[in-house]
């Protein structure tokens, strides 16, 4: 584990482990809302996820937060893959919308228990684009590891899935409150 400051969260770094990371833009400002700024950011986490053999297994982009399912090769990785992440993105939004700095706030990262706690995370991390008034169907939200998800597993599985783990419409993240 590692706390750099008062103000950042408290980070865990474990190897061949599942992660759920949230980030944010800097005072909620929805600088990712442009459809071609929220793909790009999807091949930058992509190529950054990549680069460092991490798995990336699911992910949601809102206007101004993210969030990832990803399974760690080396945890000691997970800084070098957000600031890329960050880095890179950071620039390029700075430039694209004349943003001030800060771009991004921090990122929280969580190692779901068991597979409940991940589905739990996985349903919450899908859902996200409801929650914040997006879209009333998934299915019409495009930013999002849902479809593929969706395809793989066909409705029924998922429909269960949602039942069997409804309690991620109470899962609280300590970053919902900025």
């Amino acid at each position: 584990m590692k706390k750099d400051c008062l103000h950042n969260p408290t980070h865990i770094f474990v190897d061949d482990a599942i992660y759920f990371l949230t980030s944010a833009i800097y005072m909620k400002k929805p600088l990712l809302e442009s459809t071609e700024i929220k793909w790009y950011l999807l091949q930058v986490m992509k190529s950054a996820f990549e680069r460092f053999s991490w798995e990336f297994q699911h992910w949601v982009i809102l206007d101004n937060h993210y969030h990832v399912l990803a399974k760690s090769r080396r945890g000691d990785d997970l800084p070098k893959i957000i600031k890329n992440i960050h880095g890179v993105s950071g620039f390029h939004l700075k430039r694209l919308t004349q943003a001030q700095n800060p771009i991004w706030w921090n990122y929280w990262d969580y190692c779901p228990r068991d597979e409940k706690d991940y589905l739990r995370h996985l349903n919450y991390l899908f859902n996200n684009p409801i929650k914040h008034g997006y879209v009333t169907d998934l299915k019409n939200y495009p930013f999002s590891s849902f479809h593929q998800y969706f395809e793989k597993q066909g409705r029924e599985k998922l429909v269960e899935q949602f039942k069997a783990h409804p309690d991620y419409k109470d899962l609280r993240l300590v970053e919902d409150d900025l």
